[in-house]
């Protein structure tokens, strides 16, 4: 009799400690919400910007294109302009000699421009201008140019020198070629003389014999 109530005495109890475990595991367990934000992607950094000009050098008086890229779509883009002198010949140098060995002087070129020169351009809806330009100076020039919204900036150089000039004709350089002519006729004058005398003597040796 006791036996049997110790018996029932364990099983209550181990009932009432299964009753809440099972309880908890019942219950429904909280799902993600379908109204929260989705994980973002990392940030990346904004393009850059680039400036390009399709020719590195050229003589005054000539024209190139300048190419913006990766501004901002539809901005004002300021340009400017800076000059530096042309680099002048070295201190020391032996001057450059005609063929008749005189000496030519060398000039320093001067700076040309004191203050930078602005202009501005436009971009399209990718953010890209296209801008030609035409240098009223020799040196080298940089260009900078910067967007007023989206602050990107780019820079290019560019190299503009002299235009070409012809050859001058000078005096040593006629004179050289019409010496060296007058020497040639000189010395074909004296062979024709030599030979006529040895061909006089052959006939006036045969008339003899």
């Amino acid at each position: 009799m006791r036996l049997s109530r110790i018996i029932m005495a364990l099983t209550v109890g181990l009932a009432v400690v299964a009753v809440p475990a099972a309880a908890g595991a019942a219950q429904p367990q909280p799902t993600p919400s379908a109204t929260a934000d989705p994980p973002q992607p990392p940030p990346y950094p904004p393009a850059a910007a680039s400036l390009t000009v399709n020719r590195p050098t050229i003589f005054l008086g000539e024209t190139v294109l300048l190419t913006g890229t990766g501004f901002g779509p539809n901005e004002t883009v300021d340009i400017v302009v800076t000059v530096a002198p042309l680099a002048a010949p070295a201190g020391g140098q032996a001057p450059a000699r005609r063929s008749d060995g005189s000496t030519v002087a060398m000039v320093p070129v001067a700076y040309q421009a004191s203050a930078p020169l602005t202009f501005t351009a436009y971009t399209d809806a990718q953010g890209r201008f296209t801008k030609h330009y035409k240098p009223s100076v020799t040196g080298h020039l940089t260009f900078t140019a910067t967007g007023r919204e989206s602050g990107r900036s780019a820079s290019t150089e560019l190299r503009v020198l002299h235009k070409k000039q012809p050859l001058p004709v000078t005096g040593d350089s006629i004179g050289t070629p019409m010496k060296l002519g007058g020497g040639l006729v000189g010395a074909g004058a004296v062979m024709l003389l030599l030979t006529l005398a040895w061909r006089r003597r052959q006939r006036l040796g045969g008339t003899a014999h």
